[in-house]
């Protein structure tokens, strides 16, 4: 049985992108109490080597989606910047905590404008933008310099409550499983391997900067040549993936991942009777493509666990996860 409470701990540490030195810490303790040795980067990612001269990188990330203020309003409420790309009816009436530089800790409320249906007609109606939605505070603020006062500022984090719920029939709901439930899997790994004594060339990398488009672009060992990715799989209508089972992408909207890879691991899916689905993303790029973009010359391959309803009330099922961390394992058994 999966320990779950390990992917509730790092769900729980507010980490979007730019901000995610806390999730990073996390990571590494984690890691070090497995017995590895991991590091970080310069951007703030955390690799971890499994064996000597890595020639496999497994790469998931740990930033998620957030906001950042971006003004205060003249009647104390916040105006904010989207950090990556949440769905913001989801995400309305979401509780938040707002970092200061001053390392205080605020806690409000997403809203639309003038939100209360009896004095707004057109409250439920209206398409929700950051134009016309901004942040309650919960401080008796009335004006700017109220909320200056405060120390909140411009550029401040802001950070959605993710809800977190782990369900007696073994599904996970939570904002952020895009893509902590990624780097979940790559726990497994490092503690399945500890636990059997074992290495390979493979070394872990969680990166920072996914969700903005360029965590995956630099930070590898010298000596990778292959790159799996783990993070989610969508699940829609058009694609033939589900929370079940893992998700192996052929093509995103960045272009066709690696076909002698991919078919690698489909063949080990089969072989091992693994849960899984290939798909096309039409909406959709990773750190594989950030590495590509970047000029890495790499083998990459995308799978990872299927996840419902991605970047708004996420949902995928234990079932998913170990399919994913089954295939892990089978492909570096081959190494």
């Amino acid at each position: 049985m999966l320990n779950i409470s390990t992917l509730e701990q790092l769900l729980l540490i507010d980490s979007p992108s730019g901000f995610t030195h806390r999730a990073a810490d996390f990571i590494c303790s984690t890691l070090e109490s497995y017995g590895w040795k991991p590091e970080r980067t310069q951007k703030g990612a955390v690799r971890c080597t499994l064996g000597t001269n890595p020639t496999l990188a497994i790469a998931g990330h740990t930033d998620t989606l957030g906001a950042i203020v971006s003004g205060v309003k003249a009647n104390g409420t916040l105006s904010f910047s989207l950090l990556g790309g949440p769905l913001l009816p989801t995400f309305e009436a979401s509780y938040v905590r707002i970092y200061t530089l001053g390392c205080e800790v605020y806690t409000g409320t997403v809203l639309f404008n003038n939100p209360s249906t009896h004095a707004n007609r057109k409250a439920a109606s209206e398409e929700r933008s950051i134009d016309n939605m901004h942040i309650r505070l919960d401080e008796e603020v009335k004006t700017k310099s109220d909320v200056a006062n405060l120390g909140i500022r411009t550029g401040d984090i802001v950070c959605f409550d993710v809800k977190f719920e782990f369900t007696k029939s073994g599904f996970i709901k939570s904002h952020f499983l895009d893509n902590k439930a990624g780097c979940f899997v790559q726990f497994e790994i490092a503690r399945r391997m500890a636990e059997r004594g074992m290495t390979a060339p493979v070394e872990l990398f969680f990166s920072t900067y996914e969700e903005v488009g360029h965590g995956g672009t630099c930070g590898y060992s010298d000596s990778v040549r292959d790159l799996l990715v783990i993070d989610m799989g969508v699940v829609g209508d058009a694609c033939e993936g589900d929370e079940y089972s893992c998700s192996i992408c052929a093509k995103d909207s960045s272009g066709p991942y690696d076909y002698h890879f991919r078919k690698s691991l489909v063949d080990l899916a089969v072989r091992n009777s693994i849960p899984h689905a290939i798909d096309v993303y039409p909406y959709y790029g990773s750190d594989g493509s950030a590495a590509l973009r970047a000029g890495r010359d790499y083998r990459v391959a995308l799978i990872g666990p299927g996840v419902a309803a991605s970047h708004g009330m996420e949902r995928t099922h234990i079932k998913a996860l170990d399919a994913t961390i089954d295939l892990c394992m089978k492909y570096i058994e081959t190494l």
